[in-house]
């Protein structure tokens, strides 16, 4: 199974809530009265993103409904794949 949290750790993204990306340097160098708060936070994020498997994610019946539409969107009447980066 490939959980939701590998596939975002796979394209370098972050679930990290912490100002200093979990550095400690929020504050003048120093961690922030609140890291240890959101470094908790961030943690449980990545949790809870583990526990979800691409495959349960994919069966439920609103992520298939929004994935078609955006399917439909993407694809040109001329066939054509387009891609549309955002900046």
């Amino acid at each position: 199974l490939i959980a939701i949290g590998e596939v975002i750790r796979a394209v370098d993204e972050s679930v990290d809530a912490t100002r200093c990306q979990g550095q400690g340097d929020c504050q003048a160098g120093e961690r922030c009265l609140t890291h240890s708060l959101w470094q908790d936070l961030s943690d449980r994020i990545s949790h809870f993103l583990d526990g979800i498997s691409l495959g349960e994610l994919m069966a439920k019946g609103d992520v298939q409904e929004v994935a078609g539409r955006q399917d439909k969107q993407k694809m040109p009447v001329d066939g054509k794949i387009q891609v549309s980066i955002q900046l």
